[in-house]
């Protein structure tokens, strides 16, 4: 069993690049990668397509989510969910937005 405190590590997730969100890597096998986001002010993570299906757990703060749909105004609590293939990236509005993306099977593998 392993766990996570998302807090913790979303304080200590590291930016590569200032312009970039903040990633840390929780948990990462064959079914499944979890990754999460910190993404402050004016970052962003660009709209993208994975051949995976990505979970998207908003665990504080708020912030956009767009998908082929358009955007979605989404804050704590909320989890979106998207389908293989399917256009989807996130920013941040006026706040941390600290987000978990559940990605399985773990890129890669299909």
């Amino acid at each position: 069993m392993n766990i996570y405190s998302v807090p913790d590590l979303a304080t200590k997730a590291d930016a590569t690049r200032g312009t970039r969100p903040a990633t840390a890597v929780l948990h990462d096998v064959p079914d499944a990668r979890l990754v999460l986001f910190r993404i402050e002010p004016g970052q962003e993570v660009p709209p993208h397509v994975n051949s995976s299906s990505v979970f998207l757990t908003i665990v504080a703060g708020a912030g956009v989510v767009s998908g082929a749909e358009g955007e979605r105004e989404v804050r704590r609590g909320d989890v979106i969910c998207f389908e293989p293939n399917e256009l989807h990236g996130m920013r941040s509005l006026e706040e941390s937005f600290v987000v978990l993306a559940t990605i399985t099977p773990r890129p890669g593998t299909r």
